[in-house]
């Protein structure tokens, strides 16, 4: 018996003093989840861990928001991040992290390269703003919403269903005026009439050739991006034409100079759900990260997974 006990003893003191601290070095010293995955599945502790999600969001907000943000807007999106991957894994009954959700990722030999000499400061402060959010996830009535982000508004965000198909009651238009302080929220760019032609052809036929091709905005939503815009004889989205002309925005004007089109687009990407400048701004005002999200996301509350 005393042999036993002392068996089990000198288990406990391996555990203890050798494997349990190797794992924790794994999980947060930028191990592939994998590699994680086959330590946790040999140690026999696969249900205590669940260190992939975690070392994931810590991979997108590394390579969706700048590190030299804000601690609140970091937080701000490690929370956004997650709550999106687990709102994707849930739609499709995974119990694995998903890595083409349409999250930007950033593995450690990334971020090594990104960053150069300044890696460890700059993955010490996204780390440390991903362990305090640890598990934290937004829900409207107890489901995880769909929470996309973009870089910056043109000042307001835009309502989700002038984006996509359908209104989502936490994705209203609300008021991002900073946003307008951000880099090239303004930027202008040229592009030919007949590169414009070519691309645009893809969507129907256009009854105005190269020479005559004229646009005409038609509807602007509240928050100014278009929804409607005539070129060429056909009723496109903005979304149509920012996605064929590679435009930073849909919120823009256009004029034609010559054998040329002139586009001043506002803010950068499609406008819904969080401004990552805006989360930046409002953390530098003051506010805490649970603050910028439940004013980006409408009447939303939080929950813990971990």
């Amino acid at each position: 018996m005393a042999k036993k006990l002392l068996a089990i003893l000198f288990g406990y003191i391996i555990l203890a003093v050798i494997i349990l601290p190797l794992l924790i070095t794994m999980l947060w010293g930028g191990f592939s989840p994998e590699e994680v995955k086959e330590a946790k599945t040999l140690i026999g502790i696969e249900d205590v861990f669940s260190p992939e999600l975690e070392e994931y969001i810590v991979g997108v907000v590394s390579a969706e928001m700048p590190a030299s943000f804000p601690e609140e807007a970091l937080k701000a999106q490690a929370v956004a991040a997650r709550t999106y991957q687990v709102r994707k894994m849930q739609e499709v009954g995974s119990e694995e992290v998903l890595y083409d959700v349409g999250q930007a990722y950033n593995s450690v030999v990334e971020q090594k390269k990104k960053w150069g000499e300044n890696y460890i400061e700059n993955a010490n402060k996204i780390r440390k703003a991903v362990k305090e959010t640890q598990g934290e996830i937004m829900v409207y009535d107890g489901e995880p919403i769909l929470a996309v982000f973009h870089a910056q508004s043109a000042g307001k965000t835009e309502a989700s269903e002038n984006v996509w198909t359908s209104a989502l009651p936490y994705l209203k238009s609300v008021d991002s005026e900073e946003d307008k302080n951000a880099p090239n929220n303004e930027y202008t760019c040229t592009i030919s009439a007949k590169d414009v032609w070519d691309k645009l052809k893809e969507y129907g036929e256009l009854n105005e050739n190269e020479g005559e091709l004229a646009f005409h905005i038609i509807v602007r939503s509240e928050a100014g991006y278009i929804q409607k815009i005539r070129v060429g004889g056909l009723i496109l989205t903005g979304k149509e034409v920012r996605e064929a002309l590679g435009l930073r925005s849909a919120n823009f004007e256009v004029e034609r100079q010559g054998d040329c089109f002139v586009f001043v687009t506002h803010g950068y990407g499609h406008g819904a759900g969080m401004s990552q400048y805006g989360a930046s701004f409002l953390a530098e005002d003051g506010m805490d990260y649970r603050e910028i999200l439940c004013h980006y996301y409408q009447g939303i509350s939080f929950e813990n997974i971990a």
